[in-house]
């Protein structure tokens, strides 16, 4: 039995040395990624950490954006606690699964009543793709941007269809600190 694992490594090691990766790339500033403002259907597929003095929650993301709303699903291990959170012109809607759906014209502070996490969603939209919001003052640091209090730092970013978007980065205020981890991108309805 031990003869034949250690065959079986030895076939895979060559194998795994082969596979191409993309490198991870240096952030790029905003004026060098003016063209992602332009992107209208974008979404990706990772991982999200929030922690704060008291609390640390973990949970899977997916997070689709078109012009007319954005579309993020957030779920634990083997998609336990499972919530969707809609926002459009008119506010955000909050889906729990079993029937238990509410709304609110206000989608900060609802976000934070209802699900206890605490960002500025419309600015994140901008940032998870590695811009500031048009509409505010920002600052530019090293790896990244602060906005509205919030400092964006992104620590991989990766090449996805001719952009560079963010693979891993942290945005932080305070004792909050909210990490993403982007294992895959899609881009107008393709997957990168």
């Amino acid at each position: 039995m031990k003869k034949a694992l250690l065959l079986v490594s030895v076939l895979f090691l060559p194998a795994c040395s082969m596979l191409s990766t993309t490198p991870d790339i240096a952030y790029k500033p905003t004026s060098a990624q003016s063209e992602l403002y332009e992107l209208q259907r974008w979404g990706f597929e990772g991982r999200i950490a929030v922690i704060s003095k008291s609390d640390v929650a973990q949970a899977s993301i997916n997070w689709e954006h078109s012009p007319d709303e954005d579309l993020i699903k957030l779920s634990g291990p083997l998609g336990q606690g499972a919530v969707t959170i809609q926002l459009n012109s008119t506010g955000v809607t909050i889906d729990r699964g079993g029937g238990d759906v509410k709304t609110s014209t206000n989608p900060e502070e609802f976000i934070n009543q209802q699900v206890g996490l605490f960002v500025p969603v419309k600015s994140l939209r901008y940032w998870v793709v590695g811009v500031p919001e048009k509409s505010q003052e920002v600052a530019t640091i090293e790896s990244g941007f602060e906005q509205a209090g919030w400092r964006n730092q992104y620590k991989t970013m990766q090449s996805v269809g001719g952009h560079v978007l963010p693979r891993n980065m942290t945005v932080t205020k305070d004792s909050v600190k909210l990490k993403l981890f982007i294992d895959q991108w899609m881009l107008d309805d393709k997957r990168k």
